[in-house]
């Protein structure tokens, strides 16, 4: 068994290692450049403090892993370090609601 350590951004939390997201331990800005394992990739948009990017590059329909658990499905394909939220991330459990005007249920 490997116990290698990833080499990850200070600012990003791997919080288990079969997880393929990160949480963002500082609000980090578009254009900010983190160290993803093997490769620095920039920011195309502002990442919240809590909020979870893709560790790796994941297609449409991939299950997102946090804490070493399923917690939804996305809809469409994520690059690494891009942002994963309730505007690509459904729950495969319960409805995902928005406060947006209009879009009220995005779940299945």
């Amino acid at each position: 068994m490997d116990n290698k350590k990833p080499n990850l951004d200070p600012r990003l939390v791997l919080l288990s290692p079969e997880d393929n997201c990160l949480v963002a331990c500082t609000p980090l800005a578009a254009g900010t450049t983190v160290q993803l394992e093997e490769a620095g990739v920039t920011l195309a948009r502002d990442i919240g403090m809590g909020h979870k990017l893709a560790r790796r590059d994941l297609n449409a329909g991939e299950k997102v892993i946090k804490y070493g658990a399923v917690i939804g499905s996305l809809n469409g394909a994520v690059r690494a370090g891009e942002h994963i939220h309730t505007h690509n991330l459904s729950s495969d459990y319960t409805p995902t609601y928005t406060l947006d005007e209009g879009h009220t249920y995005v779940g299945h």
